[in-house]
């Protein structure tokens, strides 16, 4: 590929005019419109049953007053004035470092406690109201906008990385507007830590089904340095996913008999710590068709529907990290572009 490059990706629709950029290994925690604390709390990493009531049990808050801005900004635990998933047993203690900020700053403002936890979707609604911005989805930093088109499908393209010899992307943007963009605004950050980010609309994400099958079916796959001793073990042909050469397994199981095959298999390989060996159940999910894509991908991206809108995920090349977000604008401050960036190159004065 020559130097910045730039290849097209997919689409992405966005009927609700509200565009949501997220790691998608993290969709599992999006509650759409009803509350956060509807979220399984072994999504979240927790075991513990106290813990996770503790969370279960957590609040939101609101920064208010007439200096609530500046206290926002310099408390600076969350992205704008208002604080979320904060856990039950935490609530005193960020009450009392903010009244203790306030003092020390000669602030006049307060924390509030909203009388209920505010939906995903509503958060993504707030953010596009302000013309896009960031907040946390149970710690995980998401970006939200506002005013895309909502009666057509929009290119999401990808700019190749300079001299980068793995084809890795310096950016993944959606384009808006064929006018040419005069500067760059910051919107936020996404924390990726699945390796991929995804562009969905705020709306269609509310019927994502991130790890319940969506026909019954699963599959089961495994590879690694012993993958060919436990093909032999359990007869396991090729898994014939394109893109996934090597890759052993079985695929469109029913549910039962894929967790017991894989079960089995987990069980033969902890029988000999220094077997090398990845198992993976995959449930006939969303995001299993969304990465069946990526991985058949030349490109590692795709898109597909969900609620009837176009959803694109794409790995970023560079694994995981905190990437900036950005809404490229032409002179009359129309949105051109929004813009994940992977890869600032050398010399770019990001406008």
């Amino acid at each position: 590929m020559s130097r910045r490059e730039t290849v097209p990706l997919g689409w992405v629709d966005c009927p609700s005019g509200e565009l949501v950029v997220i790691d998608g290994g993290h969709l599992g925690l999006w509650s759409g419109d009803g509350s956060p604390a509807a979220v399984d709390p072994e999504l979240l990493g927790i075991h513990d049953p106290k813990l996770a009531a503790d969370v279960a049990a957590g609040s939101d808050f609101v920064i208010a007053g007439p200096d609530a801005d500046a206290a926002a900004v310099s408390f600076d635990r969350q992205p704008g004035r208002t604080i979320y998933d904060i856990a039950a047993s935490w609530g005193a203690g960020l009450r009392e470092d903010f009244a203790a900020h306030c003092r020390k700053h000669g602030l006049d403002a307060r924390l509030d406690e909203l009388p209920g936890r505010v939906p995903h979707r509503e958060r993504v609604r707030r953010c596009a109201a302000d013309c896009g911005g960031g907040f946390l989805l149970h710690g995980v930093p998401v970006v939200a906008v506002g005013g895309l088109p909502r009666d057509r499908a929009l290119p999401v393209l990808g700019t190749v990385a300079e001299d980068d010899e793995y084809g890795s992307w310096a950016d993944v943007h959606v384009t808006v507007s064929e006018a040419p963009a005069v500067r760059s605004v910051e919107l936020g950050v996404i924390g990726v830590d699945w390796a991929r980010v995804l562009l969905g609309d705020a709306d269609a994400l509310g019927s994502w089904e991130h790890e319940e099958s969506l026909d019954g079916l699963a599959d089961v796959a495994f590879w690694g340095r012993h993958a060919d001793e436990a093909a032999a073990v359990f007869a396991a042909p090729e898994l014939g996913e394109p893109g996934e050469e090597g890759v052993r397994g079985w695929r469109g199981l029913g549910l039962a008999e894929a967790l017991e095959t894989g079960r089995s298999v987990l069980r033969w390989k902890a029988e000999d710590p220094s077997r090398g060996l990845a198992v993976d159940f995959r449930p006939h999910s969303d995001h299993w068709r969304l990465m069946r894509g990526i991985r058949g991908s030349e490109v590692e991206a795709t898109d597909i529907e969900v609620g009837g809108a176009r959803v694109f995920g794409a790995m970023t090349g560079v694994g995981d990290g905190y990437f900036p977000v950005r809404a490229d604008l032409d002179a009359e401050g129309g949105l051109v572009a929004v813009r994940v960036v992977l890869a600032e190159p050398e010399g770019d004065d990001a406008r």
